[in-house]
């Protein structure tokens, strides 16, 4: 049986994932993992929410596009029933699927999140995917560029593949590597 960390209420984490699947989804080790920080700010990569044509026919043009508000408010809501008081949810929205050439942005993102002189105590939290994807290798030099810990969540593709209990897992946070 898998305990859920004791929080501590001096550690920050600032964590990135493609989609709002991946902290809502049931057993979610983001989520998990989460609930050991005070305060926690999750960058969402892309919007995973339908979305409709305002015309009709552009819809490869994402100018032409909006969100249904009813559905960000369900995330909002389902967001707040994770029960964490201090967790801020950031949507950069890109579009899928998230190429290299977003690598920049979602630097710019997280670099927003950390602040320009982070406080002791922050944490970076990525995906650990099979292959080295832009999600990671943006928050990998987030990390090194503030000498921050990096630690890892098992993501959905993941959890799919390993279920032994030899599967991986992130080490505590005391423990991490730095960038």
């Amino acid at each position: 049986m898998v305990t859920a960390p004791v929080r501590d209420a001096d550690r920050r984490v600032v964590a990135i994932a493609l989609d709002a699947v991946e902290l809502l989804r049931p057993a979610s080790d983001l989520a998990r993992l989460l609930e050991g920080f005070g305060r926690v700010d999750v960058l969402l990569a892309t919007e995973d929410l339908p979305v409709a044509s305002l015309d009709g026919d552009s819809e490869d043009d994402p100018d032409d596009w909006v969100q249904d508000d009813q559905v960000v408010d369900e995330v909002k809501m389902a967001t707040a029933a994770l029960g964490h008081a201090d967790l801020e949810v950031h949507r950069l929205a890109l579009r899928p699927p998230v190429g290299p050439e977003a690598e920049d942005d979602l630097v710019a993102a997280l670099s927003e999140l950390i602040g320009f002189d982070p406080e002791p105590g922050v944490y970076c939290l990525a995906p650990a995917t099979p292959a080295d994807g832009v999600l990671v290798r943006a928050i990998r030099r987030i990390a090194r560029t503030y000498a921050l810990p990096l630690l890892h969540y098992r993501c959905l593709e993941l959890c799919l593949v390993e279920s032994g209990p030899e599967s991986l897992s992130s080490p505590s946070p005391r423990r991490a590597a730095r960038g």
